[in-house]
């Protein structure tokens, strides 16, 4: 089994910033590409950022320039560094990480999720 631990999230002002980590532990043989996830209320799940293991980023174009997705992959870490929040990117975010548990079976888990708010 994989445990998905997120911290960080909390309430903020708009203009301001907050980071998020999520750390992976448990029967871990590799893992591939890690991210990040939002859900705002009454919305869907939508992809904030992805990274691969080799270090490769891509972003939603609504948090391009503001948000900055990395990972220690000798933790099994990734981290989501937000600045310049605002209102609309308040949501519980989700933690995201594509697991080979062993070199033939991979499979999806996510973190409990973390809850962000930018007051305006």
């Amino acid at each position: 089994q994989v445990q998905l631990v997120e911290s960080g999230g909390g309430l903020v002002q708009a203009g301001g910033s907050l980071r998020l980590s999520c750390a992976a532990s448990g029967r871990i043989f590799s893992i591939n590409d890690m991210g990040w996830y939002r859900q705002g209320p009454g919305e869907q799940r939508e992809l904030v950022a992805v990274i691969t293991s080799g270090g490769s980023p891509n972003y939603a174009d609504s948090v391009k320039g503001r948000f900055t997705i990395s990972r220690d992959n000798a933790k099994n870490t990734v981290y989501l560094q937000m600045n310049s929040l605002k209102p609309e990117d308040t949501a519980v975010y989700y933690c995201n990480a594509r697991v080979k548990t062993t070199p033939l079976f991979t499979r999806d888990y996510w973190g409990q999720g973390t809850q962000v708010t930018v007051s305006s």
